[in-house]
């Protein structure tokens, strides 16, 4: 019980920023006959119950494949692209409606003690996809394989207006009456780009972007992308990959690549600081970063005018220089626009929070939260148990943050000697 409370109280603030944003949930065939579709299922569920308007996008290619093999009929690619004739649309259209129906069934449950009750949940799709032929490609025709022409957006927006989950199929309708079939990564990140989604989730059999050595790769920018597809040629993993790099391309802030196979898979990458597959995100105005040596004369301009308000203990440009290691900073452009520290104290397993700092013109972004964040990183790294913060001006801020009020008589003895009773700092704690 106490791992649950706990979990759930890191997972507040995620549980803030994610209310009333737009998702858009990408699940490939293969992710739909996994034993753990279930267990995806109930945590788009709860995803829509915190308030997120969801877009869900399936796949269909291992069904298409069965409805082929069933009637004899064998399957033709080209480009990694299937080549979708008469015979071929017709177990499209059978694979894709029997899927749709399916998801739609299992949205709608409610059955009692189970995940899925009271859900009452409303599940809306149709028409909202338009389509073109791909045509004629290196003397290859593709028949009634398409691509992503227009996504509607003010229809999908009004139907997420009015709480509805909206299911998106790799179908698509011509404004001629024809019918498409289309990749279910490029209906997902089109739907992404032109919905300005807040975030396109991929759902992959790996727990994200694998690299050489069998690690799994936490963070990139898109920039780093190509790269990484020389090295994966056209394997699945690496259209997973190239799908999150082009919608960050086309402002979509935030892409993630996350297994259906693993249980809580999409509820960890979500909620959880570390979270549990690959991000691929926009580069950022700003960074923050483990300080350097060229950072002394920016903390100093950053932190002098605190310290002549009292707000901070002088430090001097020797001092910045010789623990410039334990600083961390965010920086914008190239000017350090805040700052945090951590000191680790002697013969104890804690450390202490010191020297946190926001440039005025740049408070109430949440950098100081990113800061502090940091450091509570760090701490664990090096295997401290506790966090100390001695502050004179600050106090709710800190109490606000989980640290609760503290002691001389708590602060390990080779930071207790050091303390200046004259400056009569508050002194909070808190447990990693």
């Amino acid at each position: 019980m106490p791992e649950y409370v706990n979990w759930l109280r890191h997972a507040s603030p995620y549980i803030n920023a994610h209310r009333d944003c737009t998702f858009v949930v990408m699940l490939p065939g293969d992710g739909v006959e996994h034993p753990n579709f279930g267990n995806i299922v109930h945590d788009l569920v709860l995803l829509h119950s915190l308030g997120v308007r969801l877009v869900l996008v399936h796949g269909s290619r291992p069904q298409i494949e069965t409805r082929l093999a069933a009637r004899g009929l064998t399957p033709h690619y080209h480009h990694g692209m299937r080549i979708t004739d008469a015979a071929t649309l017709e177990c499209v259209i059978d694979a894709v409606g029997q899927l749709r129906i399916a998801i739609e069934a299992r949205l709608s449950m409610d059955m009692a003690s189970s995940p899925m009750q009271g859900s009452r949940l409303r599940v809306a799709s149709g028409n909202l996809v338009t389509a073109r032929p791909i045509g004629v490609l290196e003397g290859v025709d593709y028949h009634h394989t398409g691509e992503v022409r227009r996504v509607d957006r003010k229809g999908i927006n009004r139907l997420l207006d009015e709480r509805s989950i909206v299911l998106l199929s790799p179908l698509g309708y011509s404004p001629t009456g024809e019918i498409f079939n289309l990749a279910c990564e490029d209906v997902a990140t089109r739907a992404a780009i032109d919905l300005g989604a807040d975030k396109l989730l991929l759902f992959g059999a790996d727990l994200g972007l694998i690299d050489e050595n069998g690690r799994l790769v936490r963070e990139l920018r898109p920039q780093q992308v190509p790269a990484h597809l020389l090295r994966l040629g056209s394997n699945y993993q690496g259209e997973l990959l190239d799908a999150a790099a082009e919608a960050c391309r086309g402002g979509v802030a935030r892409s993630h690549i996350v297994s259906y196979a693993e249980d809580g898979a999409l509820l960890t990458e979500l909620f959880t600081r570390d979270g549990g597959g690959t991000l691929v995100a926009q580069e950022q105005f700003e960074i923050v970063r483990e300080a350097a040596i060229e950072d002394v004369g920016g903390l100093l301009d950053l932190i002098s005018p605190l310290e002549e308000q009292g707000i901070l203990v002088r430090r001097s440009r020797e001092v910045l220089e010789r623990e410039i290691e334990q600083f961390s900073v965010v920086e914008r452009e190239g000017m350090i626009i805040a700052c945090a520290a951590l000191y680790q104290i002697a013969d104890s397993d804690a450390g202490e929070l010191a020297c946190l700092a926001v440039n005025p013109e740049y408070r109430h972004g949440g950098r100081g939260d990113e800061l502090l964040e940091r450091i509570e990183t760090r701490a664990r790294e090096q295997g401290l148990k506790t966090l100390f913060v001695l502050t004179t001006r600050t106090a709710h801020w800190f109490r606000e943050r989980g640290f609760v009020p503290s002691s001389v008589d708590r602060l390990p003895s080779a930071r207790a000697s050091l303390y200046n009773y004259q400056r009569n700092s508050k002194i909070f704690e808190k447990t990693l």
